[in-house]
């Protein structure tokens, strides 16, 4: 089974999302779980939820992805920032428990002159205090582009947070194709080399979702900036090649490109044209 989805906004509920991705040629989507700057979240509806998973228990989605909010750092060197990190993440764990067995994906923070190592500390020790054994969320660390003091642009730094975190059972990585150029891993000219370091470094039984990127900057430059499909320096025939890689099926494919869903609908249908695995 082939997952391909885009990011939607949660403001209509989950059922609405549900239908939304349907209509455009998707079978899994992401959503912010508050509004992407940060503040309170909407109170759940429990019938949204139920009604939600019925149907994407009838249209065969695969896993979705709730993002945390961008405002969300948590190895800030300012302690407010870092308890506003926990806070977030705590209560969004606990209402995804209300949707089983999906995936909570966060970006790991600046560490903000404190050092790689001591950020690294932080993050860890923040998901041993808000996770539990009963957790029904796989919680995802995505891996960044490096920009500033950024952590998670290396293999290696999501590896040292996840060899700290106890839960391991709960913990993997989202890879963002735009965020691993833009870093300095070669999708394009060397993808199964990629592939091999993150087995090596991380293990490829710990990624667990993909973000599809075009990046509008040339390869190791760590800026971060999204581009629509074919239209960026990563281009179709790489991305193609990471949808296809028999190391990485089974994965929601998840769209963050800078596009209305007329734009998500049609990259919808290029991934699925493109992809050469089993139709499900």
């Amino acid at each position: 089974m082939f997952y391909a989805g885009c990011h939607l906004s949660s403001s209509k509920g989950y059922l609405s999302m549900g239908m939304t991705a349907k209509e455009i040629g998707a079978n899994t989507f992401q959503f912010f779980t508050r509004n992407p700057r940060g503040g309170q979240a909407k109170e759940l509806d429990l019938d949204d939820i139920k009604n939600y998973l019925d149907f994407a228990e009838k249209n065969k989605f695969g896993k979705i992805v709730a993002h945390a909010p961008y405002t969300v750092n948590a190895c800030s060197a300012d302690m407010k920032t870092r308890e506003f990190a926990r806070m977030i993440i705590k209560d969004d764990l606990e209402r995804l428990d209300h949707l089983p067995g999906n995936y909570y994906n966060f970006h790991p923070g600046s560490h903000s002159g404190q050092g790689a190592d001591e950020g690294i500390r932080i993050i860890s020790d923040m998901l041993n205090d808000i996770m539990w054994k009963e957790q029904k969320t796989t919680v995802l660390i995505e891996t960044m582009a490096g920009k500033g003091s950024e952590i998670g642009s290396s293999f290696s730094e999501l590896a040292l947070i996840i060899d700290k975190v106890i839960l391991k059972d709960k913990i993997g990585v989202c890879l963002d194709t735009c965020h691993v150029n833009d870093a300095g891993y070669d999708i394009v000219n060397d993808l199964d080399e990629v592939i091999n370091e993150f087995s090596r470094v991380i293990g490829t039984d710990r990624l667990f979702a993909f973000h599809i990127n075009d990046s509008k900057n040339p390869f190791k430059s760590h800026k971060d900036r999204h581009e629509k499909l074919g239209e960026g320096h990563i281009g179709l025939e790489a991305i193609l090649r990471v949808i296809n890689h028999p190391k990485l099926s089974g994965r929601p494919f998840i769209l963050e490109t800078p596009n209305e869903l007329d734009g998500y609908q049609k990259e919808i249908e290029i991934l699925r044209n493109g992809f050469t695995g089993a139709r499900g």
